[in-house]
């Protein structure tokens, strides 16, 4: 029996204000909160390397986001939005997004009432995009779509009809600068539909500024979900259903953890969940990692035990890149096994990732918090940044 986590309990005052709406011209011009001991203090984000020891590994998310957004409207004029979640068939997002003949995504429909049995189109260019409903999945859908030019695949129809999805909490358009602001300058593998905004403070130059300060880098695969945005709506978090993301992690990034254990930064919540659920998978030799994992059962492995259980899975089962599933829920009493100092953004209330921050400071969250409002950061997605320690 799991104790109960009272949501109320993570709750503070976020006034819209504090909301960054854009960001600032300057990415790595952001502020930095350093949090380090139960002690806090503050930078710019450009010197972040000053409070990462030489020989880290500093690990980030290197997913891309789409333009998932798909707007068509009927004959009779009705609009009908489609926001593309995540590929059905084929299930693999390089697979989906790389067609040329047809794909199924699981997808949000907007004004779904309007929509029957018919096939609705989207005219661009020199192309004409179908969308058949086909299944209800709860509140979303299986939507198949199709178009008639086998040299156009879905992912450049998406960059070309597309919206970029924003969060719904900036209350505003997507903008043409959106288009860049809202991607980290390392993104490269499309499928999010949320970027994993930590890594927006980062430029080419900290990049560089950190390697030169002797701390090396490796890259993992998240696709960010809308889930991420679903706020807890039950009293006791633990009542809470987490999303599932799909991850990706080549083997050679493992081995690269595995001798670096100790010195392990995450940039970000998406890579935190990543290289916590490694762990799990080397316990299981399995490549799903469920919700209340870390809690349902003890497990004896080192983290190191783990993680080579993990890299002997893969060699026997002849896995170069580990492409995998995980559902972990990071909420306090969490135990963890290879994240130890993390960079985030400043989360919204009563949200899953203020759990996943006050289970990383020992349940400080508020001490962290406190400082940032009274100091004038800027919250959520475009806001400023923090390091933190544990």
């Amino acid at each position: 029996m799991q104790e109960p986590i009272y949501i109320a309990d993570y709750n503070y005052p976020l006034p819209d204000e504090r909301i960054a709406k854009y960001p600032l011209a300057e990415r790595d011009h952001s502020k930095l909160l350093v949090y380090r001991d139960g002690r806090v203090g503050e930078d710019r984000f450009y010197n972040v390397g000053e409070y990462i020891a030489p020989g880290s590994l500093l690990v980030y998310n290197n997913t891309r986001v789409i333009q998932a957004r798909l707007e068509f409207h009927k004959p009779t004029g009705a609009r009908i939005e489609v926001f593309c979640l995540e590929p059905l068939a084929p299930h693999d997002y390089q697979l989906s997004l790389s067609s040329t003949t047809g794909c199924t995504w699981k997808c949000m429909v907007g004004n779904v009432k309007k929509w029957h049995d018919e096939p609705i189109e989207l005219r661009a260019g020199r192309f004409t995009l179908r969308a058949y409903k086909e299944q209800v999945l709860g509140n979303t859908f299986a939507v198949r779509f199709a178009w008639d030019d086998e040299n156009v695949s879905f992912a450049e129809i998406l960059d070309a009809v597309g919206e970029l999805p924003i969060p719904p909490y900036l209350n505003r358009k997507t903008e043409e600068s959106d288009l860049k602001t809202y991607q980290t300058v390392y993104s490269r593998i499309k499928g999010s539909v949320a970027a994993p905004t930590a890594g927006l403070h980062f430029t080419d130059q900290v990049l560089d500024d950190l390697r030169a300060r002797g701390i090396e880098t490796e890259e993992v695969t998240l696709h960010v979900g809308a889930g991420t945005f679903l706020p807890v709506k039950t009293a006791d978090a633990n009542q809470h259903t987490m999303h599932t993301e799909i991850i990706a992690v080549p083997r050679e990034t493992i081995v690269h953890i595995l001798a670096k254990l100790g010195h392990i930064v995450a940039v970000g919540t998406t890579s935190m969940r990543t290289l916590e659920s490694l762990y799990f998978m080397g316990c299981n030799r399995a490549a799903t990692v469920s919700q209340f994992e870390p809690y349902d059962r003890p497990h004896t492995l080192t983290t190191a035990e783990a993680l080579q259980s993990l890299l002997d899975w893969m060699n026997e089962t002849g896995q170069t890149v580990l492409h995998a599933e995980t559902q972990i829920m990071i909420k306090p009493g969490y135990q963890f096994h290879v994240v130890d100092q993390l960079i985030t953004n400043f989360h919204q209330p009563q949200s899953t990732l203020l759990l996943l921050v006050s289970a990383f400071v020992h349940g400080d969250w508020k001490t962290i918090y406190d400082y940032a409002l009274a100091h004038d950061f800027r919250f959520l997605s475009y806001g400023d940044s923090s390091i933190l320690t544990r």
